[in-house]
């Protein structure tokens, strides 16, 4: 019989699913199964269990034919379950390394009914915080465990499934399954810590619970949360039929159910106004129904008061209580958030500039314009462009202008309409234009006004770490996490160019926005580019139809790193006498040689034509290999400081696992790959590179965004584009 059987539902968590598998399957511990359970996500859950259990025969997935909810969701997998333990791990949380071990060594030695574990919360921003359960697990336990009488205080202990490690024997006696609704946990965890008669702790860290900004209950304003009260009826109706187990805790256990729904009621974050006095009274019968027979005596200090108040269901005075300590609360936050704007000051508009900007913010938003930026303001490029392109076409109503900094005003292409930066009509364009479009975000001094949109378009498929995953690598020490979250939070709509960057972008910037995946709209002229186009970018650098072309286009090194060694002449030998080196990027070695076979393209405006000028690639780490990738043509890695890149800056994505072509680890590799024409050798990992990541690049991207954004209207996801 397999020792372990972790069962993981799956529903929304795209984002996060990935690093859960990996903390649980990437510790070569064997005797597990994984049950993961797709609750019908409407997102990419399904596809990633799936791929994961191609290659994993520890992983099996239950495809459910509808949304069921978690409760039920872990029903189902637990009746598949074949292991003498079974474990419920939440889907965006993760196991900590080295636990699976710690577990099965316990249950081994211990033989426990249930095995509570310890547990560390994680937060978008900071470091990590161990839990208190240490002080609940500090009793002597003998080698038989404890029941609830021999350790009351386990009831103190959070109440959800996760930290808690259940015989399967023990489940099938009591008949416990999951009920329906939210706080689920509670009508589970309760009858189960009565009816085990075997309890054993592990102090040991061994699940990482995640406090997620976006998509937790609770944080959720919801009259769903009265459904805590059925779940609490539900447990002592369980805790019932088990005899007169539970007598001798009964006050313990009613005290933590008065406490527990004290936690609902009242709480702006929980229930809208009109349900609090409702849910106060629920708690009051709930008080008075399961009063234990000996009387409760409530503890000293606010909680103390706070359950005398419901005992005597004075609900003014408890509503009056809790105003204080809301008002409370918002005062420390408005005094943080003064700290945070004044040691923010120093980035913002001068004085009379930020009063011209309030005075517009208070005027009507003009529906019918669209503001539009790229790469702070340094140009009229990327995906803002294309999806201005495509708005004069599709929403010709809406009118576009650009936002350019004073240092590029210079270089805006003729006839677009735009302001310079620190104008009046720079001020006037961000206060009242309906939509703003950014490949980047706005600067921290801009506040979204109601019925604003802001689009966020991004700039490329991400490899390296972005976001909040900067925060475990030395390259994001000096970022500021907290103001990139509020910047972030203005976001409406995130563009998605595949599957991946709707993952990483949900998980690195874990706001309410809605992924838009639509295909990255600076590609479409890729997507529709032929022979002609291929050309006229030809023509346009002054590159002859016969020669062989190879762009080199590094991605930047954050520092101490440097680019790693290039001789562009060389490699332009190793091509032949028909070969070109077009170098593309800063400090690139040899950049500059006169060669006349090499050609520093570094300030050439239009980089789309410098992909259809081109019959090879060889970059990185750089997002150009998902745009070039389009094309179809060959693609060399050249990655010769992987480990230290990885290391320094941080990846979102394992570059030479999902390699489109061949990898060069030195010069001496590279330059051997072009001069034996190997480029395209690996054309089988170029065709799954491109169902990976281009699949929804079919020339229509920027239309799905405008008919999305501008036109109100819902789109799907193309299907996967047909080899060219």
């Amino acid at each position: 019989m397999t020792l372990l059987s972790i069962v993981l539902p799956a529903y929304r968590v795209q984002g996060y699913l990935r690093e859960c598998l990996d903390s649980i399957l990437d510790q070569g511990f064997g005797d597990v199964e994984l049950i993961a359970v797709d609750d019908r996500s409407p997102d990419h859950c399904g596809e990633i269990l799936d791929e994961y259990a191609a290659r994993d025969a520890r992983v099996r997935v239950l495809h459910l034919a509808q949304n069921v909810g978690l409760g039920e969701a872990r029903n189902v997998g637990l009746a598949q379950a074949t292991g003498e333990y079974v474990w419920f791990v939440d889907t965006d949380d993760t196991l900590t390394p080295g636990s699976l071990e710690t577990v099965a060594r316990a249950l081994h030695q211990q033989a426990p009914d249930v095995l509570i574990v310890d547990f560390k919360r994680t937060y978008p921003i900071g470091r990590p915080r161990r839990s208190r359960l240490r002080r609940s697990f500090a009793a002597a336990v003998g080698p038989n465990g404890a029941d609830l009488q021999a350790r009351p205080n386990l009831i103190k202990t959070i109440h959800t499934v996760w930290n808690k490690i259940v015989r399967r024997d023990l489940l099938a006696k009591l008949d416990l399954r999951f009920a329906p609704g939210w706080y689920e946990d509670v009508s589970w965890t309760y009858p189960l810590l009565v009816g085990a008669e075997r309890i054993f702790t592990l102090e040991e860290v061994c699940y990482a619970y995640r406090q997620r900004r976006q998509g937790a209950i609770t944080r959720t304003v919801n009259p769903r949360h009265l459904e805590v009260f059925s779940h609490w009826e539900r447990a002592w109706e369980l805790i019932d039929r088990q005899g007169g187990r539970a007598d001798p805790i009964r006050p313990v256990l009613f005290a933590r159910m008065i406490w527990h729904l004290m936690q609902t009621v009242g709480n702006t974050e929980r229930l809208p106004p009109n349900l609090r006095r409702h849910s106060f009274l629920r708690t009051a019968d709930m008080f008075a129904r399961y009063l234990p027979a000996g009387g409760f005596a409530p503890p000293r200090g606010a909680d103390g008061l706070r359950y005398r108040l419901v005992a005597r269901r004075a609900w003014r005075s408890y509503a009056a209580l809790q105003a204080v300590r809301r008002a409370q609360r918002s005062l420390r936050g408005a005094l943080d958030s003064g700290l945070r704007e004044r040691a923010g000051s120093g980035s913002r508009p001068g004085l009379l500039a930020r009063a011209y900007y309030r005075l517009q913010r208070s005027l009507p938003l003009d529906e019918n314009l669209a503001g539009y930026a790229a790469y702070w303001y340094r140009e009229v490029s990327c995906n803002p462009a294309a999806v201005e392109q495509a708005a004069r076409r599709l929403a010709p109503h809406v009118r576009g202008m650009w936002m350019i900094g004073r240092d590029a005003a210079g270089t805006v292409p003729a006839g677009t309409v735009h302001v310079v930066e620190g104008t009046r009509a720079y001020y006037r364009l961000l206060a009242r234009a309906k939509y703003l479009v950014n490949n980047v975000n706005f600067p921290d001094f801009v506040r979204k006004r109601p019925g604003q949109v802001h689009l966020q378009t991004h700039h490329g498929t991400p490899v390296k770490a972005m976001g909040l995953d900067e925060q475990r690598f030395p390259a994001g020490e000096r970022h500021n996490f907290a103001a990139l979250l509020r910047r972030s939070d203005r976001w409406d709509f995130s563009v998605s160019a595949n599957a991946h960057s709707t993952e990483v972008w949900e998980r690195a910037y874990p706001c309410a926005f809605e992924s838009l995946e639509t295909g990255s709209p600076r590609n479409d002229r890729l997507a529709r580019a032929g022979a002609a186009e291929s050309a006229a970018a030809r023509a346009a650098l002054g590159v002859p139809e016969d020669e062989t072309v190879v762009l080199y286009m590094p991605t930047s090194r954050p520092e101490p790193l440097t680019l790693p060694p290039f001789d562009p002449a060389a490699l332009a030998a190793a091509l032949g006498p028909r070969g070109r080196v077009l170098v593309r990027g800063r400090l690139v070695p040899g950049a500059d040689s006169p060669d006349p076979h090499v050609q520093d393209v570094s300030g050439y405006p239009v980089v789309e034509d410098l992909y259809l000028a081109s019959d090879i690639l060889v970059s990185d780490y750089s997002s150009v290999i998902f745009d070039f990738a389009v094309l179809d043509r060959p693609i060399v890695l050249y990655v010769p400081d992987w480990a230290q890149y990885r290391a320094a800056r941080g990846a979102s994505l394992d570059v030479l696992e999902h390699a489109p072509g061949p990898v060069a680890g030195t010069f001496a590799e590279l330059v051997s790959l072009l001069a034996e024409d190997r480029a395209n050798a690996s054309s089988e990992r170029r065709a799954a590179f491109r169902d990976r990541f281009c699949a929804w690049e079919d020339g229509h991207a920027a239309e799905r965004v405008v008919r999305r954004v501008f036109l109100g209207e819902q789109v799907t996801p193309p299907r996967p584009v047909p080899p060219r």
